[in-house]
């Protein structure tokens, strides 16, 4: 993020939760417009008072549609949160199903705004979130940090060749480890993607330009 974010950057958090990466998007981009997402009402609250007047902070769940839907609130662990159910690594899970606002990053992120950063941690539903955002990461390309891994995404039968065709073939960007961007090396191959995945020891990716 360091490297990535400039002074006057446009960030998004998506699946913002206390808001521990949306600290580092202000102090890096302190001129910048930045939104940060987060359906949990509790932490909505939270963050909507912490962050006023410093980053819209939104309600809404982002998707690939608009709408309304069920959402799994993980009571004694909330950052396994999401729409639907993962595995999880809890004996005792407390889930308590809320309802939230479903929303699309083309519909909610301004039109005309450049947006040059976005991080995506929804808990397996991130596909969904880069394809409510087509037109927003054609135009911009921006960089993404995103997860994707069995555990979390396979609830969405989310298919590891269909994120590195979308993002390559579609969007445009490169996908790469993040300690594999930071050291210069080459990005992933679709065939060293679907490895990672099946082996489910790397769950943190980055697309870039």
């Amino acid at each position: 993020m360091k490297r990535e974010i400039k002074v006057d950057s446009n960030c998004i958090d998506v699946g913002c939760h206390k808001g521990e990466i949306l600290e580092n998007i202000l102090k890096y981009s302190p001129k910048g417009t930045h939104f940060g997402f987060e359906p949990i009402p509790m932490l909505f609250k939270q963050l909507k008072k912490k962050y006023n007047n410093k980053a819209t902070i939104l309600a809404d769940a982002l998707s690939d549609k608009e709408g309304s839907s069920t959402f799994q609130f993980v009571k004694n662990a909330p950052a396994y949160s999401g729409i639907k159910k993962r595995k999880y690594d809890l004996v005792n899970p407390e889930i308590q199903e809320i309802n939230v606002s479903l929303n699309t990053l083309d519909k909610v992120i301004p039109e005309g705004l450049k947006i040059d950063f976005i991080k995506i941690d929804v808990e397996g539903g991130e596909f969904d979130v880069l394809k409510g955002g087509k037109e927003l990461l054609i135009k911009n390309k921006p960089t993404i940090v995103f997860e994707c891994g069995l555990g979390a995404s396979n609830f969405y039968d989310t298919k590891p060749t269909e994120v590195f065709n979308y993002l390559s073939n579609e969007i445009g960007l490169k996908i790469s480890l993040l300690k594999s961007f930071l050291n210069m090396k080459p990005s992933l191959s679709l065939v060293e993607f679907e490895e990672l995945y099946k082996a489910n020891k790397e769950y943190y990716f980055i697309a870039h330009g």
